[in-house]
């Protein structure tokens, strides 16, 4: 599929019926979602993180593309990526890490509005970034979908009404689709409410895809645990050769020929 194929199938995911966005975090975890049969795909920024050997946050906008480049090239899917805050708190550099996403094969993108030494963007800061964000997506010459993210109930500041508030701004000032990490199942109703656009809603233990698309959410995600499941089962197992020496946990059956065969 060509970028623009990929990006109108995308773009057409979120005017259908919800959907699940699985997250990986290299070529080969992207590999086996696509083998298993999902649609799309989003990048994890944690866990290509812990895969560098980093905490989330922890590699440049030079790594990440690095990394986008490896996933897209290891499958036709349409792949988001999440650029966390642009890797800059201006909007020319949440604007330039679209662009630099599009030239890394990927058709959509999100920006959320934190990070770790200025905390939660002003409003109007982070308003103005989405904005910057949008007129770069718009730019390009194919359909790239921008997410934009409300993280302070994630980070824990402020509340629900600060959420929406910001959720609202983002789509007036162009987003494709919105996104509150970590809000529950009785929040989205009242994002729902808020806005017209396609919610993303983060997976959490003890909610299913019914109950969250029933509430309202286009799309699941399920942001870095896929791959902190993996490393704890790698652990997991690493500990047992080591303190036990038992290699029982060594038994698995893995369809390798099927996920990564040609």
């Amino acid at each position: 599929m060509t970028q623009a194929e990929r990006g109108e199938a995308f773009r057409a995911l979120h005017e259908g019926e919800p959907f699940v966005i699985p997250n990986p975090w290299d070529a080969g975890s992207a590999r086996v979602l696509d083998s298993l049969g999902f649609k799309a795909l989003a990048t994890t920024s944690g866990g290509i993180a812990f895969s560098a050997g980093r905490l989330d946050g922890g590699l440049t906008l030079d790594a990440m593309i690095e990394a986008t480049r490896e996933i897209v090239d290891a499958t036709d899917l349409p792949v988001s990526v999440d650029l966390e805050n642009g890797f800059g708190a201006e909007p020319r550099d949440a604007a330039n890490a679209i662009a630099r996403a599009a030239e890394a094969g990927a058709v959509g993108g999100s920006i959320e509005d934190f990070d770790h030494e200025r905390g939660i963007y002003e409003r109007e800061l982070a308003v103005e970034r989405i904005a910057a964000a949008v007129e770069a997506a718009r730019a390009l010459d194919f359909p790239f979908t921008l997410t934009a993210r409300a993280e302070n109930i994630f980070r824990g500041v402020g509340d629900l009404d600060e959420t929406l508030a910001r959720l609202k701004a983002f789509e007036e000032a162009g987003a494709d689709v919105i996104y509150a990490p970590w809000i529950g199942l009785e929040q989205i109703p009242a994002v729902r409410e808020a806005t017209t656009k396609p919610i993303n809603v983060l997976a959490r233990t003890g909610m299913s895809f019914r109950e969250a698309t029933e509430a309202g959410a286009q799309r699941i995600s399920v942001g870095s645990r896929l791959a902190l499941v993996a490393l704890r089962a790698f652990a997991d197992s690493a500990q047992e050769i080591r303190d036990k020496g038992d290699f029982s946990s060594l038994k698995v059956k893995v369809p390798v020929d099927e996920w990564f065969g040609d």
